[in-house]
């Protein structure tokens, strides 16, 4: 966006049995980040993982100490495999930071935390990268070894890096977000090396081929603004616009978590419901908003989109859920488990 714009024995491995259905993908959501994690949490207790296929944004990778980090990935990994922080949002519950001490001890900046146990993902994942692996099938492997059978599929094997123009300089997002905690004033938002990304083997056909789309509830500029510009996947979205459902990540005016609304405000978007459903007018045909914003309602479906009010602030497992079913049944599908 320009500025202002093991597992166990042989065959039963979560790769082995995705691989029996990947002709079958049922379900295609966009995702990056907290608010993902959370739907695709409720949605995995009532929905087989074998027909769900994940587009991860992974504009917001970085890499530190030398080592590749993907952040929208493992937050999606670690929660579905039931072992993320909750309390924090991200990293491995119970994790212990003495690496990351030894390299402040060092003199090392550590101004992005990384867990010993995370750390081994990130091992891994840049081993598999320097062995010639792309990063699809370094998630994939990452995935089977925390024995998720959703198909996690990163947006692209390219690099695409979001950048943050401030007064200060242009940064990584990262050091935007976590470094300098969302406090420098925006100047301007890009997706560096967008314009060469192209979707990651699967990601066009499991949109094409799906019975339906979610848009999860995540930051709609920096999160799923990467995924939709990368080459194609805007046009798929499109063109079968009929079954794709959006939720809203704004709640009331406000973000449930992160900036979007200090970005929504500087690429001139209002900050609601509305201004996100301005966003996806074009790729999904219903839109999800909480029941505080249910006077939006009127001006969504101006849009030509059907409107639908619920609760979507996932505080409980039961909230994750219950949303989820709502997103099941906006897009004509019953619970499978």
């Amino acid at each position: 966006m320009a500025q202002g714009s093991d597992i166990g024995a042989e065959g039963s491995s979560p790769n082995a049995q995705r691989d029996q259905t990947r002709g079958t993908v049922m379900i295609t959501a966009l995702a990056g980040g907290v608010g993902a994690a959370k739907l695709l949490q409720g949605i995995v207790q009532i929905f087989p993982q074998e027909e769900l296929t994940v587009i991860v944004n992974t504009a917001d990778d970085i890499e530190l100490h030398g080592l590749r980090i993907s952040p929208d990935i493992d937050i999606l990994a670690y929660t579905l495999a039931g072992i993320v922080d909750e309390s924090k949002g991200w990293g491995i519950r119970h994790d212990t930071f003495s690496c990351l001490q030894g390299l402040k001890e060092y003199g090392r900046d550590a101004w992005f935390a990384l867990g010993d146990r995370d750390l081994a993902t990130h091992i891994r994942r840049t081993e598999l990268l320097r062995q010639g692996k792309t990063l699809t099938e370094a998630t994939r492997e990452i995935a089977a070894h925390l024995g998720i059978y959703v198909n996690l599929l990163p947006m692209t094997d390219d690099e695409v890096t979001t950048m943050i123009d401030t007064a200060e300089g242009t940064i990584h997002f990262q050091e935007y977000l976590v470094k300098m905690r969302a406090e420098p004033e925006i100047r301007g938002i890009s997706f560096r090396g967008i314009e060469e990304a192209r979707p990651s083997p699967g990601v066009l056909e499991s949109i094409g081929r799906s019975e339906g789309v979610i848009i999860c509830p995540s930051n709609p500029i920096v999160s799923i603004g990467p995924i939709l510009s990368v080459r194609g996947i805007r046009k798929a979205l499109a063109a079968g616009k009929s079954k794709v459902v959006a939720i809203s990540p704004i709640v009331g005016g406000l973000p449930i978590k992160g900036p979007a609304d200090k970005m929504m405000r500087f690429l001139g978007v209002e900050v609601s419901a509305l201004g996100v459903a301005r966003l996806y007018a074009d790729v999904a045909s219903r839109m999800i908003i909480d029941e505080v914003d249910e006077n939006l309602s009127g001006q969504i479906e101006s849009l030509g989109m059907k409107a639908t009010v619920t609760n979507t602030v996932m505080k409980t497992m039961i909230d994750k859920i219950e949303l989820s079913k709502v997103v099941l049944s906006l897009l004509g599908i019953g619970r499978r488990r």
